[in-house]
């Protein structure tokens, strides 16, 4: 069995779970790779606004040195929250406390940014698509790549999300579509050309739902605002109605016909976005996901325990990542490190999953949530 003095660790996914891992193997002398399919950091969007966790994702970042960094780049004031009805009136409104930090908003690309800027020149490998992981389960493990390129390790991570092509290796799971969707919608500089929607929104966030159909709206850097049509659809419902996801004309009269009843400020959420719309219809693994243990390979993340987006995926991803990097840096071997790691990793994330499991439906119900339950006080 592989010792931790040199193991050969492949991390696969240059997310925030994966650059956490990495960050903290490096800080406790361990050499790892990252290789993530995008030909480069700036390849794509790296999404919206992410709020990270005082009793999660806030202790990864302690412990891989970033802490100070990440609260001198979050927005605190993004914890402030309104939940409205569809005809505008404000049914609550949550307003941080001056010193909040319990859970600040930070965009993703600058908390990339952040994590990518802390590791060693070299680490992340760009342009590596993963196509298989071959090899027995007591290793090593061999990474076969779309670009040629084969790798051999003692340890491979998939931190590769949603459709992780190294869960294949130890699961059959795949993801399921939840019933419901969401269509992503930008608006920029908000001051200045929406600042409707800049005042609807304020410096956090504005969500209100009517059973079937919802909208979130977020404040991201930058005087960005991000907003998510949320609707309980087929997942191909742009296809089934006759729409390409290209014509924004099209899909645009179409929300105006599902949304026309609601109040006319809260109806610009959906048809004063600048640019296309992004279709994202939400998915989650079952639960519960667990599989057979490897020495040689583990997941973490959506890799691991995809749910609904309601605020926990990131800080139980790096949450994993933290706890994965110590178990290395501390155990004796990479096989009982993936075993400790995997025995506190997968109750915790069959908890919550089960938790959490069907609640893409909570983001059309009417009834105001709990916000103080939902922070964990």
């Amino acid at each position: 069995m592989t010792t931790t003095a040199s193991p050969r660790i492949a991390v696969v996914g240059a997310g925030p779970g994966g650059l956490t891992c990495a960050r903290i193997l490096q800080r406790h002398g361990i050499t790892v790779s990252v290789y993530d399919r995008d030909a480069g950091p700036d390849t794509r969007d790296q999404g919206g606004s992410l709020d990270l966790h005082a009793d999660n994702g806030q202790i990864a970042l302690r412990e891989a040195g970033l802490l100070d960094d990440f609260f001198r780049l979050s927005r605190p004031e993004g914890q402030e929250m309104r939940q409205l009805d569809p005809s505008g009136a404000v049914l609550f409104h949550h307003v941080p406390e001056r010193d909040e930090r319990f859970k600040p908003e930070i965009d993703r690309g600058r908390l990339r940014d952040l994590l990518l800027g802390s590791l060693h020149p070299g680490t992340v490998r760009w342009g590596h698509a993963l196509r298989a992981v071959d090899g027995p389960a007591d290793g090593p493990r061999r990474l076969r790549f779309a670009n040629g390129a084969v790798v051999d390790c003692d340890l491979v991570v998939g931190a590769d999300g949603a459709w992780s092509a190294v869960r294949r290796a130890l699961s059959g799971a795949t993801p399921r579509y939840s019933g419901v969707s969401f269509l992503e919608a930008w608006f920029h500089d908000v001051p200045a050309r929406h600042p409707e929607v800049a005042e609807l929104v304020g410096p956090g966030g504005a969500a209100a739902a009517d059973g079937e159909r919802g909208l979130f709206a977020q404040r991201n850097g930058g005087d960005h605002v991000r907003v998510y049509v949320i609707q309980r659809v087929p997942a191909d419902w742009i296809a089934a109605a006759g729409l390409d996801p290209r014509d924004t004309r099209g899909i645009r009269a179409h929300l105006v016909d599902r949304y026309g009843h609601w109040s006319p400020r809260l109806l610009r959420l959906v048809t004063d976005n600048d640019g296309p719309y992004v279709d994202r219809p939400i998915h989650a693994l079952p639960v519960p996901h667990t599989w057979e243990h490897s020495p040689t390979a583990t997941l973490l993340g959506d890799a691991a325990h995809l749910m609904p987006p309601l605020g926990v995926g990131v800080n139980l991803a790096l949450l994993d990542a933290c706890e994965l990097a110590l178990a290395l840096a501390h155990q004796d071997t990479v096989g009982r490190a993936v075993r400790a790691y995997e025995e506190t990793m997968l109750p915790r994330s069959t908890r919550t999953a089960r938790l959490l499991d069907g609640a893409a439906e909570h983001l059309l119900s009417t009834e105001l949530p709990d916000f103080a339950a939902a922070d964990g006080r």
